[in-house]
């Protein structure tokens, strides 16, 4: 899959010979300009719907599973890979300093009624709802969000970096 980026936080080194290396897949769902996205209160941003692959676990098998749970999508098909993000940030758990989080994107098609879902109790407490929301309004809201929030999650650059590559390749297909 064709490499999009590599970002490095400031106090991430991918030098760091104590790094935790996690995978993720993350849908790229659109209908027109309108994308599904997962809105989360607690850190007021939008992101792609997805999560980490389990061990031994297919990448398009993590994807599906990801989908159903956190949006209750079905009939998720048309899988096309979009791209890599990689990216080093701060890592202070599981006696690791640093995470090297590889994310796969994918671009995909699935039936527009959207079941109920299964979030996980942190993504609960943290507020997160499936969205459809226009491409450029969640974009604008993300760019607000971390111009001017205190509460932004790190994940939010590769949020908004994403966001502008799916709306500069996708939108004009």
């Amino acid at each position: 899959m064709r490499l999009l980026k590599t970002a490095t936080h400031p106090e991430a080194s991918p030098d760091d010979g104590n790094t935790l290396h996690r995978r993720a897949c993350r849908a790229i769902i659109l209908e027109g300009e309108e994308i599904l996205l997962l809105y989360t209160r607690r850190y007021d941003d939008y992101t792609l719907p997805g999560g980490g692959v389990d061990e031994g676990e297919a990448l398009e098998d993590a994807l599906i599973r990801e989908l159903q749970e956190e949006t209750g999508a079905h009939n998720i098909r048309d899988i096309i890979p979009f791209g890599r993000y990689e990216e080093f940030r701060p890592w202070y758990r599981d006696g690791h300093d640093v995470m090297h989080m590889d994310s796969y994107c994918y671009h995909c098609q699935i039936d527009a009624e959207l079941g109920p879902n299964r979030l996980e109790p942190h993504e609960l407490q943290n507020g997160m709802t499936p969205v459809w929301i226009n491409i450029h309004a969640a974009l604008a809201h993300n760019e607000h969000t971390w111009a001017h929030s205190e509460k932004k999650g790190l994940s939010l650059q590769r949020e908004i970096y994403l966001l502008r590559r799916i709306r500069d390749e996708l939108l004009q297909a």
